[in-house]
């Protein structure tokens, strides 16, 4: 949906808010930290509404659980934390390529129908979701990916410069939104709170100047 400049009435486009840009949130789960040598285990998306009012509220959550590639490594800690267990037959994982495959082309048609020119991923700690995200297409082979290579949008980074606080649990505490700390680590929850935490604080943030305010 679009918002309207009162002035003269012309619909102001989510692709017109971020210089072409599309922010589609993302969260991963691993078994590492290293997005070349570690299992990508599961990946949640979430898409943003912009209504008329130039106000972002949460859309249409998609999520894959994900099989370990051949090789993989799998580090018991990090299976503690998110708690997925791998070869469970009920997780009802596909493969990366088919995961990936998905996702793009949803984020593709958006893309399209928003008349923006490419995805950036919102991400809290974005750098790590983008990285795994990409160590995965390349493994997969594809020639390019929906999202921007390296410009991502920072929940933890803007939570820090407006709260103080860069942990998600406590960022949302701050925002005075709720966080239940037993269904962290969960691809999907994680995800769906990312995109709430983005939203608010888009929502609470000044609007961006017109053309030509601003400028020296």
């Amino acid at each position: 949906m679009l918002q309207m400049n009162t002035e003269s009435q012309q619909p102001i486009r989510m692709c017109k808010r971020f210089r072409g840009f599309l922010p589609i949130v993302v969260d991963v789960e691993t078994g590492g930290i290293d997005a070349s040598t570690d299992a990508l285990l599961e990946i949640a998306m979430v898409k943003l509404h912009y209504d008329q009012n130039g106000l972002f509220t949460r859309g249409d959550t998609h999520h894959w659980h994900i099989k370990p590639f051949e090789g993989a490594k799998l580090n018991p800690k990090a299976l503690e934390i998110n708690k997925i267990v791998p070869d469970h037959p009920f997780r009802f994982a596909v493969d990366e390529k088919d995961a990936l495959t998905e996702m793009f082309q949803l984020i593709k048609e958006d893309v399209k129908e928003r008349q923006c020119q490419r995805a950036v991923l919102v991400g809290h700690n974005a750098w790590f979701d983008l990285a795994f995200i990409m160590a995965a297409a390349k493994r997969c082979k594809f020639k390019n990916t929906p999202f921007h290579s390296f410009t991502t949008f920072d929940t933890a980074t803007l939570a820090g410069a407006i709260y103080g606080e860069t942990v998600l649990a406590k960022a949302m505490k701050a925002a005075a939104m709720e966080f239940d700390q037993n269904l962290a680590h969960s691809a999907i929850y994680d995800t769906e709170k990312t995109a709430d935490l983005f939203c608010h604080m888009m929502n609470n943030l000044p609007s961006p100047p017109k053309k030509g305010e601003g400028e020296i």
